[in-house]
């Protein structure tokens, strides 16, 4: 089901957050601009709300292949609109991914100059991973993440996320915020998620922001060493691992926390709006 509309909205909004999310990134790396995880995720964060406010006239501003797939399971979205939301996510990505890499390609040439750092070798990780995800966080020594923890964490991470979209934009909740208000929410929810997972994992949740850019890591030359092993973990953390959690966001939602808000009140019946489908 071609939808024009649709996927203007989640290619420029997809875009959006990746561009900024990722930048944020690079310029703690090249220049130290960027000294905690609270301003890393403060900027992921803003850029989120950014790109619902700018889309959600456009698409349902999901903005992430996990989240179109747990609206579908939560009957929010019709399935045959899929396709073209996860085209028009992982393209956008792939285009900021492209868009950072021109941008940067002069300074992480220096970087790496400085550092001695030979592209597509193992030290490479350390400026690849302004591009994708890696686990343990190459940013933190400390960390200790083997690959079951590694799918858990991104799988729990997105579970929050979905199950806070689908809370804080369901009538049936008489606490959700009102609708102008809900974009910035949303945003402070993947701030609030990324504090605590991107110290293991960097916090990917949405394979579509992980995916585009590893790609154009790989591609700009940083080639396996912009994969976080040599077992396709990159693939089962940060692409099947966020969609679980979202699917289970879902079910969840779906099956027992929206009956409950039905049946608190009988008027809440009349408040409920699933208008995605």
């Amino acid at each position: 089901m071609w939808d024009k509309k649709s996927f203007v909205g989640e290619f420029s909004g997809t875009f959006i957050l990746t561009l900024f999310g990722c930048a944020s990134v690079a310029c703690a790396i090249l220049f130290g601009e960027y000294v905690s995880i609270f301003q890393i995720g403060l900027v992921w964060g803003l850029g989120v709300t950014l790109a619902i406010y700018l889309t959600r006239h456009l698409s349902c501003a999901h903005l992430n292949p996990a989240v179109s797939v747990a609206m579908v399971v939560a009957g929010r979205m019709n399935a045959k609109k899929l396709p073209v939301y996860l085209t028009a996510q992982c393209l956008g990505a792939f285009l900021a991914g492209w868009m950072l890499y021109l941008l940067f390609a002069p300074s992480i040439a220096g970087y790496e100059a400085a550092h001695d750092i030979v592209r597509g070798t193992a030290a490479s990780v350390d400026t690849a991973r302004m591009f994708g995800e890696f686990y343990p966080n190459p940013g933190d020594a400390g960390a200790v993440v083997s690959l079951p923890l590694a799918m858990f964490a991104e799988a729990f991470g997105t579970f929050l996320l979905a199950f806070f979209v689908f809370c804080l934009t369901e009538g049936c909740n008489v606490g959700r915020p009102s609708e102008p208000l809900q974009p910035l929410f949303i945003g402070l929810t993947v701030s609030s998620i990324i504090f605590f997972v991107a110290p293991l994992t960097q916090a990917g949740l949405n394979p579509a922001r992980d995916a585009g850019p590893r790609l154009v890591a790989y591609l700009a030359g940083w080639h396996s060493s912009a994969l976080p092993d040599a077992v396709g973990g990159w693939c089962w953390v940060y692409i099947l691992s966020p969609i679980v959690g979202g699917t289970i966001a879902a079910l969840l939602f779906r099956h027992v926390i929206e009956p409950m808000m039905v049946s608190k009140k009988d008027d809440n019946k009349k408040c409920c709006c699933n208008t995605n489908k």
